[in-house]
């Protein structure tokens, strides 16, 4: 685990903390991207994402997730991936109780401080366009707009997304 302050990482590597996950994933989608893309894509989403087979598959597959805490309290999680020399953040999702205590920062830094220790250039993400809270918490950190996608992720669904980048 690792702590600074009140906040702390913790490596995701087992069943237990892969279902916390699962389950504070379907919280956090449903209550943040329902207005933005609806139900429906939020719960195929969350099952073809989010779900334990799903992040169990992502972790198979060379993703790490950390659950991230402060003061104890479980209020978020990161998923990411090395990617051709850079750092791929899949996901970073904060307990809108959570929210406002700069928790997305403090996440931020572990992430920059596991790119220097791996030698990885920059971090890169993708984030829907009309997810504007996240943008400009994205854009207050560095991140700059590099390119733009829109990736079919079947049952007729896209993701129609901002590609950022952060180099480190």
């Amino acid at each position: 685990m690792i702590m600074t302050d009140t906040f702390e990482t913790l490596k995701v590597d087992n069943d237990h903390q892969i279902k916390e996950v699962a389950e504070l994933a379907e919280i956090i989608w449903h209550e943040h991207f329902t207005p933005i893309i609806g139900t429906v894509q939020v719960e195929y989403m969350v099952d073809k994402f989010q779900s334990v087979p799903a992040l169990k598959k992502q972790l198979a597959d060379g993703y790490e997730y950390y659950q991230l805490f402060d003061r104890g309290e479980f209020c978020g999680y990161c998923g990411i991936h090395p990617d051709k020399g850079r750092l791929f953040l899949s996901k970073l999702y904060i307990r809108k109780e959570c929210r406002g205590r700069h928790l997305a920062t403090k996440a931020f830094h572990f992430l920059k401080d596991l790119c220097s220790k791996r030698g990885l250039s920059a971090i890169w993400l993708t984030c829907n366009k009309h997810n504007d809270d996240s943008l400009a918490v994205y854009s207050h950190l560095g991140f700059k707009t590099i390119d733009t996608q829109v990736a079919d992720i079947g049952n007729g669904f896209v993701m129609d997304d901002y590609i950022m980048e952060y180099t480190v």
